[in-house]
């Protein structure tokens, strides 16, 4: 088999990646090892930038995103006792962020792939990338019993944090930078009426908590839990009441309740890889960058990744421009720096690290500064509705 671009993974940053290539007339084919159903079942934040809605509808993929999305001009901070509302729309010349579940957005994706006919390879075992520091990169996997081997120009490593892309780097080519966080975030989903029509993300001195929500009739709240801790050891009832207690008393008043439909624990991390290309292999989204969710930047970066990696391969494919492949890297990590920091700092000013009383007053300073300045402000709004994607440079 031989293809122009092989694109190792079937999450969104491969599945965006594969149709914006295709409807530049390049052909790829998507190999993942798991499921198509596997992968519909993951659930994952789904607050989406002003950028990763305009690249779905660039990939023909943002018709059902624009009819059932829920766009959101506004967060709220909760600390003190009271609510800060950041207006993300007045203070970033006009944009927003749009509330749409990831699971969808794969979804819309899978089906834009399946009607333009292009190839995706689920439940492929085995995988393995060849070759990628020569002229003749290849992938191998095993299906249906077979060994397949396929012949490209390209690889796009779209596989995650845990996939087999980055791990075939050699270990003196590629840098990690990397921080673990001691604590993490005990999610919980509910068919309940959001408490709030805006994101609430409350700094509580016993820890944070976020009220999100996926549909007019689907909630997602998160409380700060320790590393340690189990699902088992959080039931319903206990995770309501310490939401409660997290949140202003308004807001817990209103607080609709009822039977999790999904309960999870997730660590958090910060993670970079450097550089994200590696002869012709290009590391994309997770697999190159881990952000804690406080920022609801780890889709957005994928799709920042793809939109620079799809602009390269068009110019080397298209305009002739192969040199034009080594700005991928560059491109790419000046932005995830800069989401990398916001992350970092939104969780920073809202979780407890400890019981030391000080920082907790610097926190409370922080958050007072930030929600009373309207530079302040406009810093929270222009980062968190995303920051503009940068330009391949052409000159030369």
């Amino acid at each position: 088999m031989r293809t122009q671009v092989a694109i190792i993974g079937a999450g969104p940053a491969g599945l965006l990646l594969g149709q914006l290539l295709h409807k530049a007339g390049i052909d790829n084919i998507i190999i993942e090892n798991k499921s198509a159903d596997y992968v519909l079942s993951r659930i994952r934040a789904g607050v989406l930038e002003q950028g990763m809605m305009d690249l779905l509808r660039k990939a023909g993929a943002g018709a059902r995103m624009d009819r059932e999305g829920h766009l959101h001009e506004g967060i709220w901070l909760s600390f003190l006792g009271r609510r800060e509302r950041i207006d993300l729309k007045q203070h970033s010349g006009g944009k927003s962020v749009m509330v749409y579940g990831q699971t969808e957005v794969t979804h819309d994706l899978m089906d834009a792939r399946m009607a333009a006919g292009a190839q995706s390879v689920y439940e492929a075992q085995d995988v393995a990338v060849h070759d990628f520091y020569t002229e003749q990169p290849r992938v191998t996997y095993s299906k249906d019993g077979r060994e397949v081997e396929l012949q490209c120009d390209y690889i796009a490593g779209c596989d995650g944090f845990h996939g087999i892309t980055r791990q075939s780097v050699p270990a003196d080519a590629i840098k990690i930078f990397e921080r673990v966080y001691p604590f993490g975030w005990l999610g919980v989903l509910s068919r309940t009426p959001p408490v709030a029509d805006e994101l609430i993300y409350a700094n509580h001195e016993r820890g944070f908590a976020l009220c999100s929500m996926r549909t007019p009739m689907l909630s997602r709240y998160y409380v700060q839990c320790a590393l340690e801790d189990t699902v088992d050891a959080w039931s319903d009832q206990r995770f309501w009441d310490e939401l409660k207690r997290r949140v202003p008393e308004d807001v817990a008043d209103s607080l609709v309740t009822g039977p999790s439909i999904e309960k999870s624990i997730a660590p958090l991390r910060s993670f970079v890889a450097e550089p994200m290309k590696y002869g012709r292999l290009f590391l994309v989204g997770d697999a190159a960058h881990i952000v804690p969710p406080t920022g609801a930047k780890g889709l957005n970066l994928a799709a920042s990744d793809v939109n620079t990696l799809s602009e390269v391969l068009r110019a080397a494919y298209l305009d002739k421009r192969p040199e034009l492949l080594e700005q991928y890297s560059a491109i790419c990590l000046r932005r995830i720096w800069k989401a990398e920091r916001f992350s970092w700092w939104m969780t920073a000013a809202l979780h407890k690290f400890s019981d030391d009383p000080f920082a907790r007053r610097i926190q409370e300073a922080e958050l007072n500064y930030y929600t009373g300045s309207v530079a302040g402000r406009t810093t929270i709004a222009e980062n968190y509705v995303g920051l503009p994607y940068e330009t391949v440079d052409t000159a030369g």
